[in-house]
């Protein structure tokens, strides 16, 4: 088997990403599986061509996307992605999209096929904080979720995939207001890797209530 896992390039004013620099960090393989890893531009439509093409490339059964979210205290597993971009910021590429659809034939949204809440489960048994989240915001978090899932529905039928999104590291909080939520690259990577194992050998999703309030 084998697991495509992207990261983002860093952007906002940052000089690192944690998401790539944790996939970079990962085991090459995790329950048999091989890691592919791969770092893709924080560029709307862009990044999801990057997938798409190493997804030729590889031919692996898991695509899993991970991105940076900043203010987030742990890892959080996306459960949707909605065909939207309305993005608060300029992309690296100067991209700034408002009301815009990602895919103009596209549904409204789609729900991730991985088994987010085994995902979930196998990172607390491990003693790490992690959650389902139900929004992947409007930025290219989302839309690389959304095309991923959209190239699965529409060209990959046979892949199963998602998006997880990290927190700050240490040294990019340094100069936020204090209380800024962070957590180390090597818990990050740990917390990614289990989620992988528990994507590996989970077919199908665990029962089990991850609903919200709001």
């Amino acid at each position: 088997m084998k697991v495509l896992v992207t990261g983002f390039d860093p952007f906002g004013g940052d000089k690192v990403n944690p998401a790539y620099e944790a996939v970079k960090k990962m085991p090459d393989e995790i329950a048999g599986a091989q890691i592919i890893k791969v770092e893709v531009p924080t560029v709307f439509a862009k990044s999801s061509q990057v997938v798409e093409k190493a997804i030729e490339e590889h031919q692996p059964e898991i695509v899993i996307c991970v991105g940076q979210a900043g203010g987030r205290s742990a890892v959080s597993f996306e459960r949707v992605a909605i065909n939207l971009a309305e993005a608060r910021i300029a992309d690296n590429e100067g991209n700034q999209p408002f009301d815009t659809a990602l895919e103009p034939d596209g549904p409204a949204a789609y729900f991730t096929s991985l088994p987010i809440k085994a995902m979930t489960k196998n990172v607390h048994e491990h003693g790490l904080p992690a959650y389902i989240s139900y929004t992947a915001g409007t930025f290219v978090c989302n839309d690389i979720m959304y095309r991923l899932l959209h190239l699965i529905e529409t060209k990959f039928p046979t892949i199963r995939g998602g998006f997880i999104h990290v927190p700050f590291s240490p040294d990019q909080v340094i100069d936020r207001p204090v209380g800024t939520p962070s957590m180390s690259l090597d818990d990050i990577a740990a917390s990614l890797t289990y989620a992988v194992e528990a994507a590996v050998t989970n077919d199908h999703d665990i029962a089990g209530n991850a609903g919200t309030t709001h």
